[in-house]
């Protein structure tokens, strides 16, 4: 990126143009490169009580109280109620809870 960035700079002929090119450069070095976050969790349904595993993917705050909040709503939408987080995890956690999850796997 570093050669990237140099090239254009050598390219640029006007200081207006360097100037916009140099704090692109040093933009989109300081914004670090988010990973997708993922959360399992366990929720129920009641009268009759029916229990699900599932995972989703986590678009905000990839924390347990953050993806808490997020879930909740989620699968309220659906009638379940969120029991718990169980794990946050990135994508390398997916293909061991695939099955698990079932047909709850990033369903919501």
């Amino acid at each position: 990126m570093r050669k990237d960035i140099e090239y254009l700079l050598a390219v640029a002929h006007d200081k207006t143009m360097k100037q916009i090119l140099l704090t692109f450069a040093v933009l989109m070095m300081a914004v670090p490169a988010t990973a997708a976050c993922f959360a399992d969790y366990k929720a129920k349904r009641d009268n009759p009580l029916r229990l699900h595993y599932g995972v989703v993917e986590v678009t905000g705050a990839c924390t347990v109280q953050a993806a808490r909040a997020e879930i909740a709503q989620r699968i309220a939408r659906d009638g379940w109620q969120l029991l718990n987080v169980v794990s946050i995890f990135g994508p390398e956690g997916l293909a061991e809870r695939k099955e698990s999850a079932g047909t709850y796997f990033l369903r919501f």
